[in-house]
């Protein structure tokens, strides 16, 4: 089984953010769904964290392999890696698809988002205080990717 990877820096923002717009369902300790920024998909979500198992079939996690934002998520909202809520607030509402269509490259979103969070009062520097240990949490996690939900 592969070992899923660090996913982009972004993908930290998104899960927050999916937190903020209330866009996760926990179906229990281990399920979950989160519906994507425009409310057009919804992922299933499943972690156990003994096993060191996971599975999403988000686009990041499917396909390249690394832990997508809807894993993030479920684990924020576990407690096991940091969520900040006075982020999430700031960015509340953020279409993340088009945007990542848009720009087409990650930095350009997250640089647009920073603006975003800037005009809630959420500096740069927090956010990527913030990014820096939400990754450092997930480096200390091992999760293999499960190719199908169990």
């Amino acid at each position: 089984m592969e070992i899923l990877t660090l996913p982009p820096r972004i993908k930290v923002l998104e899960a927050i953010s999916a937190i903020a717009d209330n866009r996760i369902q926990v179906l229990d300790d281990r399920n979950a769904k989160v519906v994507s920024s425009l409310g057009d998909k919804v992922y299933h979500v499943y972690v156990d964290l003994e096993a060191g198992i996971a599975y999403s079939d988000d686009n990041g996690t499917r396909y390249r392999g690394y832990i997508g934002y809807p894993i993030i998520s479920f684990l924020m909202l576990k407690g096991v890696v940091s969520r900040n809520d006075r982020i999430g607030k700031a960015l509340k509402g953020i279409p993340w698809k088009t945007l990542n269509e848009k720009f087409k490259k990650y930095y350009l979103v997250e640089k647009e988002v920073k603006k975003i969070a800037a005009k809630h009062g959420v500096k740069a520097s927090e956010i990527n205080e913030y990014i820096k240990q939400v990754l450092e949490q997930l480096k200390n996690i091992e999760l293999r990717k499960l190719e199908s939900l169990p």
